[in-house]
């Protein structure tokens, strides 16, 4: 295309000159430097109160995880105390009803009762069905 067929708009009105559009874009880059600088500043302030939170939880969670261990350790003990306070008492009541066998078998000998007859004298004889 030849340069002459180009119509000069320059002294149009209305028309910005070369120096106005450049200024024109260069406040327009320097508007957007400046929405896209605080969109990343508050971005970054997101992220380090994101960073922060997950301390915070991680923290908590650790402190949970010391307490449940504690926990479950207190729980051991006290199922091994209830145990042996479970096998103590059931050794005592053996040992008691062995100490109440022998007084009775004591006592029938000494009234003269025969110590292995049977205590229920009226049971049925099962043996001839």
């Amino acid at each position: 295309m030849d340069p002459l067929d180009i119509e000069d708009t320059s002294d149009w009105l209305g028309c910005p000159t070369e120096l106005e559009t450049c200024r024109y874009f260069l406040r327009t880059y320097e508007n957007e430097i400046q929405e896209l600088t605080l969109q990343m500043r508050k971005a970054r302030e997101d992220v380090f109160g994101l960073v922060q939170m997950h301390a915070d939880v991680s923290r908590e969670r650790d402190q949970l995880r010391t307490e449940l261990a504690k926990a479950k350790t207190e729980l051991a003990d006290s199922n091994r105390r209830a145990t042996d306070i479970e096998t103590k008492s059931n050794w005592e009541l053996m040992a008691n009803s062995r100490h109440i066998s022998e007084l009775t078998l004591r006592l029938r000998e000494l009234t003269g009762e025969k110590p292995f007859d049977s205590p229920f004298p009226h049971q049925r004889d099962t043996s001839l069905t």
